[in-house]
């Protein structure tokens, strides 16, 4: 079983997505801001990291920063999920370590897709 880190403030979006996923048969750890979303990547080993960009306590730019940070960890594949769609956001967010963005809004079997397809390369 794939294990995938949550990081996403908005409790309603991140249960939606949690029961996608866990439908799916991924194990889903939960963070509701950037800080608890590092201390649960420091603490455990995830296959995906699906970071919310707008985020209390640490950003998810910076959540990305210092998990590619840590030389033991930083090979896990990171999807940032942003309101913020511009064309220079979304290359800020690849230049932080994000190796995929997906634009909000998004269908949860859009984002189900995505992890499918980015789990598959893995």
């Amino acid at each position: 079983m794939k294990k995938i880190l949550l990081a996403e403030d908005e409790e309603v979006l991140r249960m939606l997505i949690v029961d996608t996923l866990e439908a799916e048969d991924y194990e889903i750890d939960e963070a509701a801001d950037g800080q608890e979303a590092l201390d649960l990547f420091q603490q455990n080993d995830y296959d995906l990291a699906i970071i919310d960009y707008m985020m209390p306590v640490l950003t998810g730019l910076e959540v990305i920063e210092k998990i590619k940070a840590n030389s033991e960890k930083r090979a896990v594949k990171i999807l940032m999920l942003s309101a913020k769609s511009q064309q220079f956001e979304q290359e800020r967010v690849l230049e932080a370590g994000a190796d995929y963005f997906m634009a909000k809004p998004f269908s949860p079997l859009q984002l189900l897709d995505k992890v499918g397809e980015i789990l598959d390369e893995a």
